[in-house]
C-alpha cells in the first residue's frame, strides 16, 4: 500500500470509529499502536515508560476521537497527544534525564526481508547514528522520514513551531551525515 492509500484508509478508519464502528476502532488501534509506541520511545528513551505513555495516550485519544473535526489530522493529533504525555512525565519526574536504551522490546524499525545484507548493514549504521541524536532531533527526523509526516504535521505533533522542526531536521541530518562520513 502506498502512503496516499494508507492515509486514506486511516481517514476511513477514523471516520468509521467516530460513527461507532468498533471493528474500525480496533483496526485503527492495531495500525497506530506500534507507531505511537515508537514515537514515545524516541521522545523519552525508555521502553517501559514509553509503553505506559502510549497506553495513557490511547485513553485520551479514544476519549477525544469524536471531537476530532478532520480525520486527515489524526496522525499529527495522535502524535501530539503522545508527545504531551511524555512531556508531562518529565515534569512529574524528579529523576535526572535518562539515556536512551537500545531499541528493543518491539520498538525497533522492521526492515523487509527482501533487502540485501549490504542494505541491512547500511541501515544498521544509519540507525546507530540516529540513536546518538538528542531526543528532540531523533523524534523530528523519525516523524519526517519514517512516518512520512510533513513539517507542519510534525510541528503539531511535537507542539513546536515549524521553524524549529526545520532547524531540528537540519541539525539531525548534519550530525548523521558527519557520523556516517567520519
Amino acid at each position: 500500500m502506498n502512503r496516499d492509500s494508507e492515509r486514506i484508509f486511516d481517514e476511513y478508519l477514523v471516520t468509521a470509529a467516530q460513527a461507532g464502528d468498533r471493528d474500525a476502532l480496533a483496526r485503527l488501534v492495531a495500525r497506530w499502536q506500534p507507531r505511537l509506541l515508537r514515537h514515545a520511545w524516541r521522545v523519552i528513551g525508555d521502553a517501559e515508560r514509553a509503553r505506559d505513555m502510549a497506553q495513557e495516550a490511547w485513553v485520551e485519544i479514544l476519549r477525544s476521537l469524536a471531537g476530532l473535526d478532520d480525520p486527515a489530522a489524526f496522525p499529527a493529533w495522535a502524535y501530539r497527544i503522545v508527545t504531551r504525555r511524555c512531556q508531562r512525565l518529565f515534569h512529574r519526574s524528579t529523576r535526572e534525564p535518562f539515556e536512551p536504551e537500545e531499541a528493543g522490546d518491539g520498538v525497533a524499525i522492521q526492515t523487509p526481508d527482501h533487502h540485501s545484507a549490504e542494505f541491512a548493514f547500511e541501515l544498521s549504521r544509519v540507525m546507530e547514528a540516529v540513536a546518538t541524536l538528542p531526543a528532540a532531533q531523533r523524534s523530528a527526523l523519525a516523524l519526517f522520514y519514517t512516518e512520512d509526516l510533513s513539517v507542519a504535521e510534525i510541528a503539531i505533533a511535537l507542539d513546536i513551531p515549524p521553524g524549529t522542526v526545520k532547524t531540528r531536521l537540519m541539525h539531525a541530518r548534519r550530525k548523521v551525515r558527519a557520523l556516517l562520513e567520519g
